[in-house]
């Protein structure tokens, strides 16, 4: 289907539309929500210009891959390995893997504090007095192990037939829909106690300054990082793929990608920022080492929110980011096995492989102590690998033998190349002044 005009290519997009809410899905988790509330109530509004351009890199990048993979049809990993290098497609392809089953270790602990929350306030039960006690771990372990379910039951009818694809993704729009209301519902109370400085956010929005500590430059390429992750520049062209798209949805994969990513991840990064800026910043010298959603949410209720929105209706919102990131990260498992070991589609093996991220169930339990120890360094890894996984699409997208008729020329073409040069300078920027931060040369 050629898509003739914006108003066509934005209902199309809303009706039919898929992989780009997918990546949506995937970006909004547990890291997403733990950066804005850091960027928030650490740095109250003077930082909210980070995730918007962040965004704007992956999406441009994006835009890239989309245009490729729907005009040739052949796997990223494949187009990595066979046009430009195969220790790259490998060193991608495992990155990826990596990246999703070590995040789901902080995701599924995440997802049963916030049930555990959310149950709470509904029901009374609560067994967050013992705190330390191993009838509190073994209840998180239970509701860990109910999200891990409903994600996994998920992945496994993702690709039985295109019915299964459409509800899916039908359910992550429904699901990203009541993720931006819950977190809009936390700033319009926010903003009617007058607790929010509308001024000063739009001033944040413009970029008028850089972090000069380590733990800043580190939330910064938290935010670069969680936008568009090396996992997601992985799995997006082979949903792309088991939707059935080719050359005729090039323009509505990338309507597809406004309304589903960017906006969704806008909205939501913004309003959590927003909010805790509003709330959070301030109030505490030493919140920057003990803030998490579940905290946020009890001193959101304590600022004068109330129960309602700060430990019901943010904590939903923060549960369904998790869920969102964690079917995903499954599903990016399946594809990298799937590609790597050349398991079929929807194989008893590919199945399996997505379910790699299980054993972070056990999150609940090692998080605390194994965080420290595999963040920094998965967090180091997979950014230094994210710009070389874009130098490999802008030669991709300058491959006459790759993309044939469909390589870009002329004013497009320079304009494609410009836009990505771009992105590729301003992440290793980031990785460059990241790391001069942290050893201490700047």
């Amino acid at each position: 289907m050629n898509v003739t005009s914006p108003q066509k290519g934005v209902w199309q997009a809303i009706q039919i539309g898929g992989p780009g809410w997918l990546q949506g899905a995937m970006t909004l988790g547990g890291g997403s929500a733990i950066t804005s509330l850091t960027i928030g109530a650490v740095y109250g509004y003077e930082f909210l210009w980070v995730q918007p351009i962040s965004m704007l890199i992956g999406c441009v990048m994006l835009f890239a891959l989309s245009h490729q993979t729907l005009s040739t049809g052949e796997p990223p990993f494949q187009a990595m390995r066979r046009h430009v290098s195969g220790s790259l497609a490998w060193l991608w392809a495992i990155a990826a893997l990596a990246s999703s089953i070590i995040w789901g270790f902080s995701h599924y602990p995440l997802s049963a504090g916030m049930l555990e929350e959310a149950i709470s306030v509904l029901s009374g039960f609560d067994l967050k007095a013992e705190d330390e006690s191993l009838q509190r771990e073994m209840y998180l372990f239970l509701l860990a192990a109910l999200v891990w379910s409903i994600c996994a039951y998920t992945a496994w009818h993702y690709g039985k037939g295109k019915g299964a694809v459409r509800l899916f993704e039908n359910g992550i729009k429904i699901l990203s829909a009541i993720v931006v209301l819950s977190f809009a519902w936390v700033v319009v109370s926010a903003s009617m106690t007058g607790q929010i400085e509308w001024a000063d956010v739009l001033w944040g929005l413009v970029p008028h300054s850089l972090p000069n500590d380590f733990f800043g430059v580190t939330t910064l390429m938290a935010a670069l990082g969680t936008a568009v992750g090396i996992n997601m520049t992985f799995v997006y062209g082979y949903t792309l793929i088991s939707r059935g798209w080719g050359k005729d949805e090039r323009s509505l994969s990338r309507y597809d990608i406004v309304l589903g990513l960017v906006i969704p991840y806008l909205l939501v990064t913004t309003l959590i920022s927003v909010s805790a800026a509003g709330v959070l910043f301030g109030s505490d010298g030493s919140i920057q080492s003990r803030l998490s959603p579940q905290q946020a949410g009890v001193m959101f209720a304590s600022a004068g929110m109330g129960d309602i929105v700060g430990r019901l209706v943010f904590p939903l919102g923060v549960l369904g980011m998790a869920v969102g990131s964690l079917v995903m990260h499954m599903l990016t498992c399946g594809a990298a096995a799937k590609e790597m070991f050349g398991f079929a589609d929807n194989s008893k093996s590919y199945r399996l492989a997505c379910l790699l991220p299980t054993p972070a169930v056990l999150g609940v339990f090692l998080w605390t102590s194994m965080g420290p120890y595999v963040i920094l360094p998965t967090s180091a890894i997979c950014g230094f690998l994210l710009p070389i996984a874009y130098v490999g699409w802008m030669i991709l997208n300058n491959k006459q033998s790759y993309l044939g008729d469909a390589m870009p020329v002329g004013g497009r073409r320079s304009l494609y190349n410009g836009a990505m040069l771009i992105c590729i300078f301003v992440v290793l920027a980031s990785v460059a002044y990241s790391t001069s931060v942290g050893l201490g040369w700047l």
